[in-house]
């Protein structure tokens, strides 16, 4: 049968298999020039909700330049769905003021916009979600996202995105990548634009719609922002070395260990007192997880780990090691820890090692909110790795600031107590009642836990001064656990 009809462009040929239609496509996407042009193609109306992710931490410019823009756009009404908010994003003051920016979710509020926000400058109340949370939100369809930005530290014509290469390299992409699969639009913003194809690519071209090119993402040393090397403060040491002991007399502290631990000095401290336990007992472990610093990357050098599950770089040390160790290995904040999604890495944790701004006398968990009420935090991956971890230890001193860090009942309760097996201070142990043969293990190692309630005395026998519970009715933020539930609200102050 002959075929008159002309062959579309890029067709050579005529498929000759029943059922079988070829495709084709333009060679490539647009590439913008600017964020202005993005939000042209675009074609967002008020109230679209916009998402961002935070592998740029401090450094980031981009969640700015592209609400810059969306003003500019005359686009009011704005959700904001960022993984992050931190100090550099003051400029979205204005933004909430002016109605821009009309809601607000994220999984970590600090600096500026936090401090709008627990004062009432947004009409409605922020939703804090856990990492797992949020994925969770995302891939449900409980979060819709009419256009993610993603933040590529390079990025081809084509929308292949990398987080390695380039001036603002960040390593590990992966809180962007279920924003990347289930957003109706995905822009990939970028200040270094490379040849067709990227170099190790993490977000794929298939899941990006445009390229907007921008001067800058940011400022490289702040993705470095926090502290990624453990503390050498004696006080720090010593509930280090304690956490360590606690998790050896656990029983858990055997071949194939699984650990994840925050990237503060004190949980790193106590991941290098561990690691001095283990090479005693010639423990191998089987992973470290969680956002890596260049300290878990020589616990994986000195052969204390078999690989590292990263969902974000904090230092270039963990960069390169990404970039260039098969052992060191990425993951989505989904994997990493939605609750509802195929199981999550989290739930394969043998000891977790977390931090508190509050602790009070049912084991919860305060992470969000400071002794006047102000937001501070967020849960990020707190209460996931103390949900699904066999052993979740909270370090804590008594007091900071003249306040008690040991309370009758914490002011926001980001994660909930029965998940929190073991409280480790400068003053002792407190194991939750819930867990007897843990109290034995750690009796049977000479470490004489005691009554939470007796570490709550000495905080306040300590302290100068008590928390300050704000007195309003208004709520300003919901504090939701990685299921949906709200495990609290938070008032304004």
């Amino acid at each position: 049968m002959a075929h008159d009809a002309p062959r579309p462009p890029g067709v050579t040929s005529t498929p000759k298999a029943a059922g079988i239609v070829k495709t084709w496509s333009r060679p490539g996407k647009p590439v913008l020039p600017d964020l202005d042009a993005a939000f042209a193609l675009l074609g967002l109306t008020d109230g679209a909700t916009l998402s961002f992710h935070h592998h740029l931490r401090n450094g980031d410019a981009v969640m700015v330049a592209v609400i810059d823009a969306a003003a500019w756009a005359g686009l009011r009404g704005l959700h904001v769905a960022a993984s992050s908010v931190f100090a550099v994003h003051a400029p979205l003051v204005a933004h909430i003021e002016s109605g821009v920016i009309g809601s607000l979710c994220t999984n970590f509020l600090s600096g500026p916009v936090a401090g709008a926000v627990s004062r009432g400058a947004l009409k409605t109340p922020v939703v804090l979600r856990t990492h797992g949370g949020r994925a969770r939100a995302i891939a449900r369809g409980a979060l819709t996202i009419d256009a993610a930005f993603v933040a590529a530290p390079s990025a081809d014509a084509m929308g292949n995105i990398s987080g390695t290469i380039g001036p603002r390299a960040c390593g590990v992409l992966g809180y962007p990548q279920c924003d990347a699969t289930h957003a109706r639009r995905v822009v990939a913003v970028t200040d270094t634009l490379v040849d067709y194809p990227a170099q190790d690519i993490q977000i794929a071209q298939d899941r990006v719609d445009m390229v907007a090119l921008v001067p800058s993402l940011g400022d490289a040393a702040g993705i470095l922002s926090g502290t990624t090397r453990p503390s050498d403060r004696p006080e720090d040491l010593a509930i280090a070395d304690l956490a360590a002991r606690v998790i050896a007399a656990s029983g858990l502290l055997v071949e194939g260990f699984s650990l994840q631990n925050g990237a503060g000095g004190t949980s790193l401290a106590t991941a290098a007192a561990l690691g001095r336990i283990m090479t005693a007992r010639g423990v191998t472990g089987s992973f470290a997880s969680g956002g890596i610093t260049g300290f878990h990357v020589d616990m994986l050098e000195a052969g204390l780990f078999r690989a590292l599950l990263d969902v974000q770089c904090f230092d270039h040390r963990a960069i390169a090691s990404f970039h260039g160790d098969p052992r060191h290995q990425a993951m989505s904040a989904s994997m990493y820890a939605n609750p509802h999604q195929r199981g999550a890495v989290v739930d394969r944790l043998d000891a977790v090692v977390l931090g508190a701004a509050e602790v009070d006398l049912d084991f919860n968990v305060n992470v969000t909110t400071r002794a006047d009420g102000i937001i501070m935090g967020g849960s990020g991956g707190h209460a996931d790795t103390a949900a699904g971890a066999k052993l979740a230890i909270v370090t804590t001193k008594l007091t900071a600031a003249g306040f008690p860090k040991l309370v009758d009942r914490v002011g926001t309760l980001t994660t909930p107590g029965a998940t929190i097996d073991v409280v480790v201070t400068d003053a002792g142990i407190a194991v939750n009642p819930a867990r007897a043969e843990l109290a034995d293990r750690l009796h049977a190692a000479g470490l004489a836990p005691v009554p939470i309630a007796e570490l709550h005395r000495l905080a306040l026998s300590r302290a100068e001064r008590l928390p300050q519970p704000p007195r309003s009715e208004t709520v300003v933020a919901l504090s939701e656990y990685r299921d949906g539930t709200v495990t609290d609200v938070i008032r304004q102050v």
